[in-house]
Formats: C-alpha cells, structure tokens, sequence
C-alpha cells in the first residue's frame, strides 16, 4: 500500500498547540486535511526562518524543476525542498564527498542514470529519476525514499527503515516541514510533529 507521511503543522497565529492537520503523498504533494492538535512529543521549532528564502523566492531552473517533476510523477515543490536541502540550488556546489551540482549527485550516479552532473538542467533531471527510483525501491515510503536519497538505499534496507542517523533523519524532517512551508506559501511554523522514527541516533 502506497503511505503517506502525515505531519502536524502549527501555525504560530494559533494557540500552540492547535495544528493544522497535511498530508503528503508519495509524490511530494501536499493535502490539507483540516485542523487537529499537535501532539505532546511535538518537535519544537524556534519559527520558519531557516527555510524564509526557499519559501519565499522562485527558485533558479524552475522550468527544468517542472519538467522533471512530470516526467517522474513528483511534485515540483518536492523536488525544489530536496534541491534545498542538497545544494541551496547551486550548480556549482561539490561535497566532501564529491557529489555534484543542484542535486547533488555522485559522479557514478550520474553515470548510471546517462547525465551530466555539471549541467543543471540535466542534474536536476537525474535528482528527480534517482528520488522516483527509491520510491519505487521502497514501496512508495517518501520517508525512506528520502532517506535512501540521502543516505543510501542499502542502509535503509539494513536498518527497514529511516536510518538511525542524526544528518538523515534531520534531513527527512526538513524535508517534510519545508514542503508543508512551501504548501502554505510562507505561513509561519511553530511545531511540527512528524512521523520519522526518533530512537537512539547516531
């Protein structure tokens, strides 16, 4: 069964602890579900200004953004939350690790999927074929499917789920809070309550 990963949004006009209740889809859409209360073991969040420009400018290569996001049935504002979270849109950005461009992919990666890393439009291309290889990989988790994008398909597979890793699960949750940010198009974020598995964290 295809899942989506529900997180509770507070908005930080209302009381704290009343939330406005999104579901994502597997495809990085966004649903708005009504009002619901946040829970007690809600993550806090000190407002949404870590993620204000994401939010509140159009980001370079949009047109390249949306024809990957048709193309693989993702939603574009998926791909450009993961573009953020990779490269802060920068085709000229190179890791430690040497993962290239907007993406962020790595040089055998982009081998595998017949792309030029250096090339923006093609890097946004194979981000997006990479991230619908690991939804599919996975069942359509988006969580897992972020997490294998970030750490690795083979260690979601050892752990059968997000992988108990400070940087990979930071990055699924930023992931799911900056799309339910971009759905609500700069409402700001006071707690949000996700469904990444916490546990003990390496």
């Amino acid at each position: 069964m295809r899942r989506l990963a529900s997180l509770l949004l507070a908005l930080a006009a209302w009381p704290q602890t009343h939330a406005q209740v999104m579901e994502i889809g597997e495809d990085g859409s966004v649903r708005h579900l009504g009002a619901g209360w946040a829970t007690p073991g809600a993550a806090q969040r000190p407002s949404a200004a870590a993620h204000a420009s994401v939010v509140a400018a159009a980001p370079p290569y949009r047109a390249a953004f949306e024809t990957a996001a048709a193309r693989h049935g993702l939603s574009v504002a998926l791909l450009q939350s993961l573009a953020w979270s990779e490269s802060r849109y920068d085709a000229s950005a190179v890791s430690s690790a040497g993962a290239i461009g907007v993406m962020q992919l790595m040089p055998a990666t982009a081998r595998a999927l017949a792309v030029d890393p250096w090339d923006p439009q093609q890097n946004i291309e194979g981000g997006a074929a990479y991230l619908r290889q690991q939804l599919d990989r996975f069942d359509g988790d988006l969580e897992r499917a972020l997490a294998a994008y970030n750490a690795g398909p083979g260690q979601v597979q050892r752990h059968a789920g997000v992988p108990p890793f400070r940087e990979t699960r930071a990055y699924v949750a930023g992931n799911l809070e900056r799309l339910a940010e971009l759905s609500v198009a700069g409402g700001a974020a006071s707690t949000v309550s996700l469904s990444v598995p916490q546990g003990d964290l390496q």
